[in-house]
């Protein structure tokens, strides 16, 4: 079967281009076999990371058509699959756009790009030290009295190391970060990978500053508040790690843990919740009170709030009253259902001196 493959090449002191190579592979050719094909037989210029091609290293990955993933895993096969699938409608009609993946005669065409949200140093090969600064900001190692004490052993029972399963799938392979939204209009984030280290830090019941943690993890929009929960993570992860769950596990340890008064992003999330619960949508007229102006206790704030507030009631847009929703107990119920299942799903009530069983 022949597959043309369109690469982005690219060097640093050049503007990208495309180049095209066709192959003759087998459906259940891999990606990165397809590029050591063209490596070896056609162009031995071409630039791109491997090691394992077992889905263990993350070393090969890259974009292929628009997405982030290792070229170790997929396929020419599963390819052609998702293309068939992304052109058919819900109502089983031809989608617009449908013969994209292939040319007018049906031959398909992978496209293959660096990963984003890293500079490009040559073709599929991208500079990832700001992953890795971004990494060890969140301070990814076990903190406990075990380095002190190199002769105890530290255990953990097995529902103590199975909080830590998932997370430490993670083979740091920048999928995420490659996709990251969030990332790509604030580069004070750290990014999804290094958070979902983080919770591994969170839940380990033998870390011993979890409480310092998630004050960091929580400060300004370089922590959980910055993530837009836009979901890309979760969906390209080739691990199942799910980033973006294990932000949203971090936030609710810190709402547990701080007031309100904490900061504006967990006032934003407490009001937002709070004012929905009570009258079923927002009260415009509270909403920046309490998160802006924290209750009337931040001055500055409240001060920062006039010009908007003027310029609201000057085109009649400030609500002089409020409405609850008709739905209002529905919401309501909905919300208290949601909050009881989050209590019953939280891990233990964290300490900042966890007692470890000694060996």
């Amino acid at each position: 079967m022949q597959v043309i493959f369109q690469v982005i090449r690219q060097t640093v002191d050049r503007a990208p281009h495309v180049q095209e190579y066709r192959l003759d592979v087998e459906p259940g050719t891999t990606i990165l076999d397809c590029l050591n094909q063209i490596k070896w037989e056609q162009d031995g210029t071409l630039a791109f990371r491997k090691n394992c091609r077992n889905t263990i290293c993350g070393s090969c990955s890259m974009r292929i058509n628009g997405r982030s993933a290792l070229a170790c895993k997929e396929n020419v096969g599963s390819e052609m699959a998702r293309f068939r699938q992304l052109s058919v409608a819900p109502d089983g009609a031809a989608a617009p756009g449908a013969m994209t993946g292939f040319t007018a005669d049906g031959t398909p065409i992978m496209t293959i790009a660096p990963m984003g949200n890293m500079p490009v140093i040559k073709d599929l090969v991208v500079d990832m030290q700001s992953f890795w600064d971004n990494l060890k900001a969140v301070d990814p190692y076990v903190s406990s009295a075990a380095r002190q004490i190199p002769e105890r052993e530290f255990l953990q029972t097995p529902e103590e190391r199975s909080r830590l399963n998932q997370v430490g799938n993670c083979i740091l392979c920048g999928a995420c970060y490659s996709e990251c939204n969030a990332r790509e209009v604030n580069d004070q984030f750290v990014g999804p990978h290094a958070l979902a280290k983080a919770y591994r830090l969170v839940a380990d019941s033998r870390d011993q500053q979890t409480r310092d943690r998630l004050e960091q993890y929580g400060e300004g929009t370089a922590g959980v508040w910055g993530c837009t929960r836009c979901y890309y993570c979760n969906a390209v992860c080739p691990m199942e790690v799910a980033p973006m769950d294990q932000i949203g596990k971090i936030k609710s340890e810190i709402l547990a843990q701080q007031t309100a008064s904490t900061s504006i992003s967990i006032r934003h999330r407490k009001t937002l919740v709070d004012l929905v619960k009570r009258g079923g949508w927002v009260d415009e007229r509270q909403f920046g009170l309490r998160v802006v102006g924290n209750s009337f206790r931040d001055l500055r704030g409240l001060m920062s709030l006039a010009p908007l507030g003027l310029r609201m009631m000057a085109t009649g847009k400030f609500p002089l009253t409020f409405e609850q929703s008709a739905g209002t107990a529905q919401v309501r119920s909905l919300i208290t259902a949601v909050q009881a299942l989050d209590r019953s799903a939280m891990v233990e009530p964290l300490t900042d001196t966890p007692e470890p069983v000694g060996g």
